[in-house]
């Protein structure tokens, strides 16, 4: 797998609204981020450019208009960075993550209901 570059907190709130509604205008991504971010039009402006910049998102001009879509999948974005978090925080072991949330009951009952039936599943069929 090749390595994703860094994205910000907010550049990943652009992308969001990107890998949800794919192709989509400079004016739409605005409309979409200005009701729920205290960012003024041109900030979010800045934000795509530098995702462009990074290779993250690619445009094509239509009449006055850009048209955004991602180069980069969100589950491969959201992949990269969950192994990042694992190697930097628990070297990797994710018995090690699962049991600290355990521990601290930083999971519902119905988040444990769920982790025990992915890991049936995953039993059942052979997993590795």
């Amino acid at each position: 797998m090749k390595t994703l570059p860094q994205i910000s907190e907010a550049e990943f709130e652009i992308m969001k609204i990107v890998w949800k509604y794919a192709p989509i205008s400079t004016k739409e991504i605005t409309e979409k981020l200005l009701p729920i971010t205290s960012w003024s039009p041109k900030t979010i402006q800045t934000l795509i450019k530098r995702l462009v910049t990074k290779g993250v998102l690619t445009y094509k001009k239509e009449s006055r208009m850009f048209i955004y879509t991602p180069t980069v999948k969100e589950s491969e974005y959201i992949g990269q960075e969950s192994s990042s978090f694992l190697n930097r925080y628990y070297d990797g072991d994710i018995t090690a993550m699962v049991s600290a949330y355990i521990e601290s009951d930083k999971l519902s009952d119905s988040e444990l209901d769920t982790l025990r039936a992915l890991l049936s599943q995953k039993q059942e069929k052979g997993g590795k």
